[in-house]
């Protein structure tokens, strides 16, 4: 579909406006100032409206060509930012990369890699996007991210898959200082602890089955969003679980959350990095390497 609108004539108009003049602008454009002139004459007479008023010494902008103007520049900038963005990804870095992370882990563990990320100087957009449990294999499998950081291999789906060891998790059995399992006998038994509800982070996934929470049969639930959120209703008082031992060692620390002992110990979980092994955009595998050498992780994982 032909349109009047170009962008070399809206580019026209910018330098116009910012130079004051035709002659100006023709300087900047390396036109001569007839090029000009011939630009602005067939852009009016193609729209049919004028965008000069040519009645004092100076062409000024009419209402509407200062309308065409200031919507043209975000087409300007938006073809700009296409141009840059087409090279960017000749050149083997993607436009932008989203990066999942269980929610076993706390956001910040990824704060280091982005801020090293953004001294590269490289335009690309970085989303972090939580998930819980299976839900992290989920959203990598049906693409919604690139990589997943924290990936455990219980609820690893068919495909593809490149990972790469980070360590592992462990986990206590976690109750409010004020519970009454806080005093209770060690180790608890099913019949101790079923009477309570269990604070259960909600799996995210949307396709693969949901993961195990280790919730005893007769037991009522209540039910969150995430870690954070499971963590604070059970230092609360209102539920009791497992929790990832990196994650509330400041609250075992001052205790306002107390680790009990129990017949039946959750195991520690082993977390990667996951990605599809046929990806490999320069952003993607900077990340790759970054994360999977992070001391900062390893730290978060087993504290000196």
């Amino acid at each position: 579909m032909h349109t009047a609108i170009t962008i070399d004539a809206l580019k026209v108009l910018d330098a116009i406006d910012r130079k004051g003049s035709f002659a100006g602008a023709a300087g900047e454009l390396f036109r001569v100032p007839s090029a000009i002139s011939y630009t602005v004459q067939k852009l009016e007479e193609d729209l049919n409206v004028s965008i000069f008023d040519r009645s004092g010494h100076k062409a000024v902008l009419t209402p509407a060509g200062r309308y065409l103007l200031e919507e043209g520049r975000s087409l300007l900038e938006a073809a700009e930012n296409l141009a840059h963005s087409t090279r960017q990804v000749a050149e083997g870095w993607e436009t932008r990369l989203r990066i999942g992370f269980n929610s076993l882990m706390p956001a910040d563990c990824l704060f280091p890699a982005i801020e090293a990320f953004y001294q590269l100087g490289v335009p690309v957009d970085v989303q972090i996007v939580e998930e819980v449990f299976a839900g992290a294999w989920d959203a990598l499998q049906s693409r919604r991210v690139d990589m997943i950081v924290g990936a455990d291999q219980l609820s690893k789906p068919a495909g593809s898959f490149t990972t790469k060891a980070l360590g592992e998790v462990p986990f206590v059995f976690a109750v409010a200082a004020n519970h009454p399992l806080a005093n209770a006998k060690e180790p608890l038994a099913e019949a101790d602890i079923a009477p309570y509800p269990a604070a259960v982070a909600a799996d995210t996934s949307r396709s693969l089955p949901p993961g195990h929470a280790g919730i005893f049969r007769r037991q009522r639930t209540l039910t969150v969003s995430n870690i954070d959120q499971k963590i604070a209703v059970q230092e609360a008082g209102l539920g009791v679980g497992w929790l990832p031992v990196p994650r509330i060692r400041e609250q075992l620390a001052r205790g306002s959350l107390i680790a009990k002992e129990v017949h039946e110990p959750r195991p520690a979980i082993a977390i990667h990095l996951a990605r599809h092994s046929e990806d490999k955009g320069k952003a993607l595998m900077w990340f790759w390497d970054y994360l999977g050498n992070d001391n900062g992780i390893q730290n978060w994982l087993q504290p000196e």
